[in-house]
Parts: structure tokens; sequence; C-alpha cells
């Protein structure tokens, strides 16, 4: 998929924002003359997640094709439209979906919007269509009426949380608990009342605690992953060390940011490979290639258990007599992750991943990551609804 201009990425923040999930496709010149598509990897996956089709189980040629109800969203209508997804004899069986009117309803390399509500199909011409008009217009319009449907409302345990989180901001700057990077968010979780510790679960009552110092340009962490080892060439966080690490003080170290975009100084660069549904870390030294995996499903699985409810805390950092002190000052709340958009915004760049593995004096490796972070001000790409309070 080609690179999302300012304008639609901030057509589909608004759609994000107000809770509604979709994946992205790009017809082609020649798809839009031939009636087809490639139904790509995070289609696929969306239309998995969403009980709609699994390609997996389907058998190739016409007599296995399904048709779901769907429908074309216009400026004042939903124009009636059929999605055919199938597999065809030619070709290996490539996953395909097409839309019935898809070809007077969109121009080569527009980008399509795919929504799915009570087991039908709606798409909607990103490129082309003012979806923050419509859905703020004081006239009724499908658009508008379809997302007021889908979204979510706030619940009982993100009030009695806010509400903690603004007496403990009331206090002003507090001192840290530690002298860490990670002093921010332990600090928070020790005023709150939770047990340090390394569970994957989510913090507070069902929710996520994202606490971060409020620097402008800081990515924010995900969650942290190692790779699928069993399908992988290297096996160990150690054995990725010996093969791209460097000399820094005392330590032997990996400390870098790996993107789909660009090798980084280490010749390290992370490709999507849809038709396997992997990500694969990538090194330019012929001896290694392609040398750890991490399923995309493993992926999305950790995505949603770790931010089905989020807290994003920013906090202002001032040194006190040498002790850093923090005052929690904003919170941006998110909602049920759209998975789909997760593998999109990895082949954008948009989120990246970080290696944080060194080995000190002592020989003993240690493995901070592997750690997946978001870009600042994108978490509106991946989590409806975004909402944002001043403590």
């Amino acid at each position: 998929m080609r690179l999302l201009s300012s304008l639609e990425i901030n057509r589909i923040k608004v759609l994000t924002e107000n809770s509604v999930e979709l994946t992205l496709i790009e017809p082609t010149k020649t798809g839009l003359e031939k009636s087809i598509m490639d139904a790509t990897g995070p289609v696929r996956i969306f239309l998995k997640n969403k009980n709609i089709h699994d390609y997996q189980f389907q058998k190739q040629g016409p007599e296995s094709k399904i048709l779901i109800t769907s429908y074309l969203v216009i400026e004042n209508e939903l124009v009636s439209s059929v999605a055919s997804l199938y597999k065809p004899i030619t070709k290996k069986g490539d996953p395909r979906i097409w839309f019935k009117g898809l070809g007077a309803y969109a121009e080569a390399n527009d980008i399509l919007g795919l929504i799915e509500f009570q087991h039908e199909l709606y798409v909607i011409n990103i490129t082309k269509l003012d979806v923050e008009h419509l859905i703020k217009s004081a006239k009724n319009n499908p658009l508008q009426e379809l997302v007021a449907e889908i979204r979510n409302v706030s619940n009982e345990i993100a009030e009695e949380l806010l509400l903690l989180l603004r007496k403990i901001s009331s206090s002003g700057f507090i001192p840290a608990m530690l002298n860490a990077d990670t002093a921010v968010g332990r600090t928070l979780e020790t005023l709150l009342g939770i047990n340090i510790n390394s569970s994957k679960k989510p913090d507070y009552k069902g929710i996520e605690l994202k606490s971060f110092r409020d620097k402008k340009g800081n990515r924010k962490n995900l969650f942290a992953q190692v790779p699928e080892w069993n399908l992988s060439k290297l096996k160990s966080s150690g054995e990725i060390l010996e093969a791209f690490g460097y000399e820094r003080e005392d330590d032997f170290r990996l400390y870098c940011t790996v993107s789909t975009l660009v090798r980084n100084s280490q010749g390290l660069r992370l490709k999507m490979d849809n038709k396997i549904n992997q990500l694969i870390e990538n090194s330019d030294k012929e001896k290694f290639g392609d040398f750890v995996v991490w399923g995309l499903e493993l992926l999305h699985k950790r995505l949603i258990e770790k931010h089905n409810e989020t807290f994003w805390i920013s906090a202002e950092s001032k040194m006190i007599d040498g002790v850093e002190h923090f005052q929690y000052k904003k919170v941006e709340h998110t909602r049920k992750p759209i998975v789909s958009q997760f593998d999109i915004l990895l082949e954008q760049g948009v989120i990246t991943l970080d290696h944080l593995i060194k080995r000190d004096l002592s020989g003993k490796v240690v493995e901070k990551g592997p750690l997946f972070k978001i870009k600042p001000n994108s978490v509106g790409l991946l989590f409806p609804p975004s909402q944002k309070y001043t403590l």
C-alpha cells in the first residue's frame, strides 16, 4: 500500500476516535478494469476476526465463492453492493475480494476503508469522502448514523480511575520512587496501590496504564514480545546480540530502533509477509538474512491482551534537590485496538521495534524488549475511542 496522505491519516483518526474499527485496501488501475482486488493480509485478518470469512478454509474456484451484503458509503446514501470473496483457480489461488459497483465508486490508488457492522460490510472512500464533516454535520447522513451505532460509551471503572488520577495530580510534584527510566510508571502504580510485577495483564481493574514523561517526539510503548524462536534462524536474544551488538562503556549491547521503511545503522530492517502473516526482521549481512520471525496473529493477541482499554498518562518531570519529581497532568483514554490497523501502521513505519539487549561484566544477557512502539500523536490511528482529559 502507498504511504497515506496527512488528509487520509486525519480522516482515519476521526473514525477511530469514534470507535470505528476498519481495515484499508487500495485498488489498482488494472484491478478496477478487471473487477479484482487482492485480499491483503490485513484484509484477511480483519474478515477473520469479524467472523465474516476465513480464506484459509476456502477452496479454489467460483463454486466456493462467498457473497456478503455490502454498501458503498457516499454523502447522502448507502449504495447497495455485494462483496465477493474467493480464490481463483489460476495463480495459486491467491485470495481475492471485489465489491459490486466499485469501479464507479473509486479511482486507482484511492484508499478505501472497510467496516463491519452486524455481519455486513461498508466501504468508505477515505481519499474522497469528507469524513469529519459528515460525522459532525447537523444534517443526518448514512455515515453519521453508522458511526453513532458503532460508538462505545465510557464505563464506571474508567471514571473511577480518572478521579484517582486527578487526586494524585492535585498533590503537585511527587518524588520518584526510584532512579530509572521506568520511574514515571512505577511511581504512579505505587501511588495507586498497584503491586509491581512482570504480569502481562492490564494494571488497574482491566485498564492498562502507560505513563511517560511529556517530551516532544517520544514514541509510546505498546508491548514487549520476543520472536517466535522455533520459527527463527537465531534462537535467543543472546544470539541476536552476538550477531549485531557493539561495545558501549562497560557493556556489550544492541540498543536500536528497527522499522519497515529504512535499514538502521546495524543494517537491520523489518518486513511484512502478508501471505504467511509474519513480521520478519532482516539483516543486510548475507550470513543472517531473515533471522527472526513474529507471527502477526501472536502480535495481534498481545495488542488485544495489553490494550483492551488503556490510559496513556503524561507527566511533567522536574529535578528538585537532585531528585526527579513528577506531576501527572494529562490522560488519553483508548479502548479496543483496531487490530487490522496494527499491520498497516507497521508497513507505514508508524509502529517500530526497539531492541534493548545487553551483556554486563558478569556475562549475563538482559533483554528489556523487543519493544513495539508507536510514534507520538499516532495513538488515535490504532485505538478507538481517543478521549483526552486534563487532570
